[in-house]
């Protein structure tokens, strides 16, 4: 296994214009612009010392909901991770081109809270290329360390759409999952992929305005999937024990301006909870939170 280490985050913005290049006629199939497939990249990123500027996750509680304290959200290491992870999609290696994935669902294990001070070793690599009934699969696998101790652990899934699909060898962690009922309303106004979009880094083109959305496909601009998924951890955020994996799986882009429906409800020790559309019920984000044991 290759590893690659980073002195700082890398710049999104050069990455995000990287990751378009694939897309365009003739351009995309150059050398060194058109990805290679069949396998996942020999390869891991890497960032070391890591520390929580204080301005930024104040921006980033706002944009998300969470209140102050002295531990990070259980969604904010994701964003130490993010650069890492343009950097490893636009890598020719990697078997997709990066525009026109789907982020399919996300797994957050946080074996303990971390505080606000605490320097992050962060890795990040690709695996567990597979089929799906519609295309193919991979995940991108994060790990964030202090010092020796995994302390928080993320599982990216994207989704290629494609021909010569296959079912599933196992079933999807919320498969038959429904969004329980609720009567939280959420009103989303059109600049939010702009707002969490500055915050996070990821200003791809589907979550800033409609004009630039409509290009690749969708009538307005959507709301980040990772931004669903902080959001609702923030209304559980009272809630939540110290240790706990939550999965989360996004099945409609929530178009903007919207007003959404956010519920949970609690069997055993588990809690379960999903966003659904205010004026029709379709399902945007399906959740699950259970305690490590």
């Amino acid at each position: 296994m290759t590893e690659k280490s980073f002195d700082g985050a890398p710049a999104t913005l050069p990455l995000m214009l990287k990751a378009a290049l694939p897309a365009l006629p003739v351009v995309g199939g150059l050398p060194g612009i058109k990805h290679q497939s069949g396998a996942t990249p020999d390869l891991t990123l890497v960032r070391s010392g890591v520390q929580t500027d204080a301005a930024h996750l104040e921006r980033y509680n706002e944009v998300c909901g969470f209140g102050r304290s002295q531990v990070l959200p259980a969604t904010y290491p994701h964003m130490a991770a993010f650069g890492l992870h343009m950097a490893l999609m636009t890598d020719t290696a990697f078997p997709f081109a990066p525009m026109g994935l789907v982020h399919l669902r996300n797994r957050i294990t946080q074996h303990r809270p971390i505080t606000v001070g605490e320097p992050l070793d962060v890795r990040v690599r690709a695996a567990d290329l597979r089929p799906h009934p519609k295309g193919r699969l991979v995940d991108l696998l994060t790990d964030v360390s202090v010092g020796e101790q995994v302390v928080w652990s993320e599982v990216t899934t994207l989704f290629s759409r494609g021909k010569g699909g296959a079912p599933e060898e196992s079933p999807a962690p919320l498969e038959g999952v429904e969004a329980p009922s609720g009567v939280v309303h959420w009103k989303l106004g059109g600049d939010l992929g702009r707002r969490y979009g500055a915050v996070s880094g990821d200003r791809n083109p589907i979550h800033l305005y409609p004009l630039t959305a409509k290009a690749f496909g969708f009538p307005r601009n959507i709301a980040h999937g990772m931004w669903t998924k902080a959001h609702s951890l923030a209304a559980l955020s009272n809630r939540l024990p110290d240790a706990f994996v939550v999965d989360v799986e996004f099945r409609k882009p929530i178009l903007l301006p919207a007003t959404v429906v956010f519920g949970s409800e609690a069997a055993g020790s588990d809690i379960t909870f999903g966003v659904v559309g205010a004026r029709k019920p379709s399902t945007h984000l399906v959740g699950r939170v259970a305690p490590l044991s």
